[in-house]
């Protein structure tokens, strides 16, 4: 068996193997092995090319957009995502744009452990990813299974235009799987984790695997929900979540980001848009509660979503 952590930690590893333009930078990623061991033993096995960095993440940002217009593919690996924001501004408003100012690629991939887990906190368990994605110029991806933690990130290094790899922190040792793929489906295609004919639930992340407990929960109550995992959100794949509602006639937007804006806004937003004939009843979306992220584990438990409190949404959706 394979975690979402070996994972992560394998592709790195298959990366500096095949690429000799890549490296990795981060805080504490050499002898230490990274604030989660996605990079251990990886300084011994590739010297000078898994390289510690000061703490400074708008250092880090602009050196690796730096040597991404030398020819270099840089991964850099952020402590927490909430630790992005020193380098908001290298993010967004120079690697996002060069090669629309410039015509210069900006291959850089920036791995951003993501979401809560708990007793984090406020600091050290937000999710960005809705954030980055005002912005275009990026790729943003969210794995939600060990397979996509693992090919995704292959993808990302080989993709030319910056990359955020939002990696869910508490996926890293809960989820397992027999190995790694041999093949998988293309960046900006999303995957029906669940066929269903009452209600389709878009989501991403580790939300996927509380909704297919949901589902599950449901299942003896006799509704089949079908559940789409987005995999990227920038792209987005909104010809299967439309092929999905078209199926199914209902609508729930599942995510762990705080609920102003973001990615279910926008599902939500492209389904009463673009198929607004195919809904029966109101589209509708869950995200955590509207509030700074809780330390004590009960509290954090009910601020985000959970399996009970998706299958009480969806219980509501589907008597609409």
């Amino acid at each position: 068996m394979i975690t979402y952590l070996e994972a992560i930690r394998a592709a790195q590893s298959k990366i500096l193997a095949d690429d000799p333009r890549a490296y990795i930078y981060g805080q504490d990623v050499g002898e230490f092995g990274g604030a989660f061991k996605a990079t251990k033993n990886l300084a011994k096995e590739f010297p000078g090319r898994v390289i510690d960095a000061p703490i400074s993440e708008d250092a880090m940002i602009g050196s690796a957009i730096g040597a991404a217009i030398e020819g270099l593919r840089p991964i850099i690996e952020i402590q927490y995502a909430d630790f992005s924001t020193p380098g908001f501004n290298q993010i967004v408003n120079h690697a996002a744009t060069l090669f629309w100012r410039t015509q210069v690629k900006c291959p850089i991939t920036v791995r951003l452990p993501s979401g809560g887990t708990a007793g984090s906190g406020p600091f050290h368990s937000q999710s960005m990813e809705g954030v980055y994605a005002q912005y275009p110029g990026m790729v943003i991806l969210t794995p939600a299974t060990v397979e996509d933690a693992y090919s995704m990130l292959l993808e990302a290094v080989a993709i030319d235009d910056p990359v955020l790899f939002c990696e869910h922190k508490y996926l890293y040792y809960h989820l397992k799987a027999e190995g790694l793929p041999t093949e998988a489906l293309p960046v900006g295609k999303a995957r029906i984790a669940r066929q269903g004919r009452d209600v389709t639930v878009v989501t991403y992340s580790a939300m996927v695997h509380e909704c297919l407990a949901a589902a599950e929960e449901l299942v003896a109550e006799g509704y089949q929900v079908e559940i789409v995992d987005l995999r990227s959100i920038k792209p987005i794949d909104t010809d299967t979540v439309l092929a999905s509602v078209a199926r199914t006639g209902r609508l729930l937007a599942v995510g762990e980001a705080w609920p102003w804006g973001g990615v279910t806004a926008e599902i939500v937003a492209r389904v009463a848009s673009e198929g607004f004939t195919l809904l029966d009843a109101p589209p509708r979306r869950l995200n955590a509660k509207n509030t700074p992220i809780p330390f004590h584990p009960n509290l954090w438990g009910t601020h985000r979503p959970t399996a009970p409190t998706i299958a009480r949404a969806l219980r509501e959706l589907l008597r609409v």
